[in-house]
């Protein structure tokens, strides 16, 4: 048996759904602190035992609710050119500005619990870059990024611009924050 297979029922994705829409509906309404598995549970029309039995904390499930929104409302577009497809990437991330609680929220639990830090950042936070990342390569591919310039330092000013301002709220974060940060990446790669 590998270890990647679980003993039991195998899951039911309509409680699956169920479950991650009831853990993003608690933390619109009460925040990443107030969530709890009991609350997850009772939104979902489940057992709380079924969610253990899938995910073995509430910031697990919260990853899971983020990845699938992340996946769905956040595209790598193929526009044609660097511009348009980091405008339109870029946009549509920041765009997400809502998930701001839910991001910190789970940042701060990557701080406090080594493993869950693991995941969050195997999981969503590469997921993330991985996605920049193809972007920025169909770019290279085009010739519109300049030799020499190091593609993961772009993934990371654009990354460091987004949490930086998530973690502060100090300035705006919005789709003409993506806008202009999206104009000065261009123009870095020349």
């Amino acid at each position: 048996m590998t270890g990647d297979r679980r003993l039991g029922r195998p899951r039911s994705e309509e409680s699956r759904r169920a479950i991650l829409t009831a853990a993003m509906d608690g933390l619109q309404e009460h925040g990443y602190a107030a969530l709890t598995i009991e609350g997850i549970a009772a939104r979902a029309g489940v057992g709380k035992q079924t969610i253990y039995r899938w995910w073995p904390s509430k910031a697990d499930v919260v990853l899971d609710a983020m990845l699938d929104l992340a996946e769905t409302r956040i595209t790598v577009p193929d526009e044609g050119s660097l511009p348009a497809d980091l405008s339109a990437f870029l946009r549509a991330t920041f765009r997400q500005r809502s998930q701001r609680p839910v991001l910190i929220g789970l940042m701060a639990q990557a701080l406090l619990d080594p493993v869950f830090a693991v995941a969050f950042r195997d999981r969503f936070l590469f997921s993330r870059r991985a996605a920049l990342r193809e972007l920025l390569d169909r770019a290279i591919t085009r010739g519109e990024i300049a030799a020499g310039i190091d593609p993961e330092l772009l993934i990371d000013i654009v990354y460091g611009v987004l949490w930086y301002r998530l973690l502060l709220d100090h300035a705006p974060l919005d789709e003409a924050t993506g806008e202009q940060l999206a104009s000065l990446v261009v123009r870095a790669t020349r």
